[in-house]
């Protein structure tokens, strides 16, 4: 599927407060493509999204264990098509820039919390393609100024107002504030997952 302007990705565990932040990136013009529970919820919000499915020609795997982790989604956040070789390559297999990334990850902290699980179903709740998308974002922040990191639903108020008072568009200091949070998420993120490995199974490094 070809698309054309700027793009939002939105793939989000938590989906609340959804509403306001995707009327505005509508209203100031972006294409907004969502993995197939994200993109749900937006069409019953009555707003036009495009599933990741189609714009990357790849089904979700079953479980939903591989949505988000193909080329067309991590070169659309680390490739800079003002670099002629990355142009190039992304002319060649239809990969644009992605300017707005909004990810939250599964509740890892707060289901290993309510109760013993089983090493089995803990693992049910470690998040791969959210903290790869989030990394690779970041990422892509430093190298290209672009794009924007969004990891909480908190952060929303901020990027409506910012996309106001720009014109739709994303500040460079505020890019880099954003990854820096991003790099700090992912972080105490994996933390989490060791802390509980260690104590709750024992497990200790090879």
């Amino acid at each position: 599927m070809n698309v054309d302007g700027k793009i939002a990705l939105i793939s989000v565990y938590d989906k609340s407060n959804l509403e306001g932040l995707v009327e505005a990136l509508t209203r100031h013009g972006y294409t907004i493509i969502s993995s197939s529970g994200t993109a749900r919820k937006i069409r019953e919000l009555g707003f036009k999204v495009i599933e990741l499915t189609d714009y990357t020609g790849y089904p979700e795997s079953p479980g939903g264990l591989v949505k988000t982790l193909h080329p067309k989604i991590h070169g659309g956040l680390l490739l800079n098509p003002q670099i002629p070789s990355h142009k190039i390559y992304m002319d060649k297999l239809n990969i644009k820039p992605i300017d707005i990334l909004v990810v939250n990850l599964y509740p890892f902290e707060h289901a290993v919390m309510e109760g013993k699980l089983s090493l089995r179903e803990a693992a049910e709740y470690i998040d791969i393609g959210g903290p790869a998308l989030i990394r690779a974002a970041a990422k892509g922040a430093l190298l290209n100024g672009r794009p924007a990191v969004v990891t909480e639903p908190a952060q929303y108020p901020l990027i409506i107002r910012e996309l106001k008072l720009n014109n739709g568009l994303i500040s460079k200091d505020l890019i880099l504030k954003l990854a820096f949070t991003a790099f700090k998420k992912s972080m105490l993120y994996d933390h989490v997952i060791v802390k509980f490995l260690g104590e709750i199974y024992g497990l200790e490094e090879a």
